[in-house]
C-alpha cells in the first residue's frame, strides 16, 4: 500500500511573516572580513607562507648549510630556482628554511609578550587604585627607553640566539598589550554581569579570566596578529646589523646582511631581493589581516 505523500503546510508557509534565525557573531565577523579584500589576500598569503615554512624540509631540494663554492651566485633557474649565494648555497631553500625562524620568533614572542601584557593589564585595569598606578608606572618606564637601543643592549648581553631573542622581544614587547588590555577591563568592570558577579561572592581571578576576558578577546586578537609582523621586522633588522640570528642558521634578515656588500647587490640581484622580497610580503601581510580584524571585530560596525 502505497502512502500518500503530505500535503500539511509547514509553518513557514502558513506564516510566511517568519523570520530566518539572526546571524551569530562569529558569522558576522567572518563576513565582514570576508568584505576587506586586502585582508583576505594578506590571510591567503600567511597561508601560503606558513605551508612552505612547515613543510620546507619536504620542498627545499638542497640542504640550506650545504655550501658548494662551484656553483656561487648562479643566476635563478634550473636546478636553483632562486639562485645561489656567494657561497653557493640555494637561496630557495634558505628563504624556506629562514621563514621557519623567522616564524618561530614572531609567533612565540607574541605568545609570551601577549600574556605578559594581558595579565599585567587584567590586574591593573580590574583592581585600579594603588595598582594600577604602580604597574602603569613600570609601563611608562619601559616605553621610555627607545626600543632598538634597549634590544641592542640585551642582545649583546645575552649573546644572540633564537630562544633568547623570543625571550627579549616577549620581555619588551608586552606594554602596548598591557595599557590595551586595562583600558578594556576599565570600562568592562563597571558592567552589569561583573557587579552580579562580585555580589554573589565570586572570586577576583574567576571573575578577571572567565567573566571579563572573553569579552575583551577582540582587541588582543588584533594587538597579537599585528605584534607578530613587528617582531619579523625587528628580528630581521637585528639579523641584518649582525645581533639576531647567527650564520649559519638562516634567516630572511641575515640572508640580507650577508647580501649588503654594494658589487653582490647591483651584479647578483636576486641575493638579497628574494629576502626582502619575503620580510615586505609577510609583514605586510599582517598587518592587511590585523586591519581587517580590527575592522571586523568592531562592535560598532556589527549591524
Amino acid at each position: 500500500m502505497q502512502t500518500q505523500p503530505s500535503t500539511q503546510p509547514t509553518n513557514q508557509s502558513l506564516n510566511p511573516n517568519i523570520k530566518k534565525k539572526p546571524d551569530t557573531l562569529t558569522k558576522i565577523t567572518i563576513s565582514k572580513f570576508m568584505k576587506n579584500k586586502l585582508a583576505v589576500i594578506g590571510a591567503v598569503l600567511l597561508f601560503i607562507v606558513i605551508t612552505l615554512a612547515l613543510f620546507a624540509p619536504l620542498i627545499a631540494q638542497f640542504e640550506p648549510q650545504k655550501q658548494s663554492l662551484l656553483n656561487k651566485l648562479q643566476t635563478p633557474g634550473g636546478e636553483h630556482w632562486l639562485g645561489t649565494d656567494r657561497y653557493g648555497r640555494d637561496v630557495f631553500a634558505r628563504i624556506l628554511f629562514g621563514a621557519r625562524v623567522s616564524l618561530l620568533v614572531g609567533f612565540a614572542s607574541v605568545a609570551g609578550s601577549i600574556t605578559i601584557g594581558t595579565v599585567i593589564g587584567a590586574v591593573a585595569g580590574y583592581f585600579g587604585g594603588k595598582i594600577d598606578a604602580v604597574l602603569m608606572r613600570i609601563v611608562d618606564v619601559i616605553i621610555s627607553i627607545p626600543t632598538i637601543f634597549l634590544l641592542i643592549t640585551l642582545v649583546t648581553i645575552f649573546q644572540p640566539g633564537v630562544d633568547k631573542l623570543i625571550l627579549i622581544f616577549a620581555l619588551t614587547g608586552w606594554t602596548f598589550t598591557a595599557r590595551l588590555v586595562r583600558g578594556e577591563f576599565l570600562s568592562l568592570r563597571t558592567r552589569e554581569f561583573v557587579l552580579a558577579s562580585k555580589t554573589i561572592g565570586t572570586r577576583s581571578h574567576t571573575i578577571i579570566f572567565s567573566h571579563i576576558l572573553p569579552n575583551a578577546m577582540g582587541p588582543i586578537i588584533v594587538s597579537a596578529t599585528l605584534g607578530v609582523g613587528g617582531v619579523i621586522l625587528a628580528e630581521s633588522a637585528l639579523s641584518y646589523l649582525g645581533l639576531g640570528i647567527q650564520p649559519p642558521t638562516p634567516s630572511w634578515g641575515n640572508m640580507l646582511q650577508d647580501a649588503q656588500n654594494f658589487t653582490i647587490m647591483l651584479k647578483h640581484w636576486w641575493y638579497p631581493l628574494f629576502p626582502g622580497l619575503m620580510i615586505l610580503i609577510t609583514v605586510l601581510s599582517f598587518n592587511f589581516v590585523g586591519d581587517g580584524l580590527r575592522d571586523a571585530l568592531d562592535p560598532k560596525t556589527l549591524d
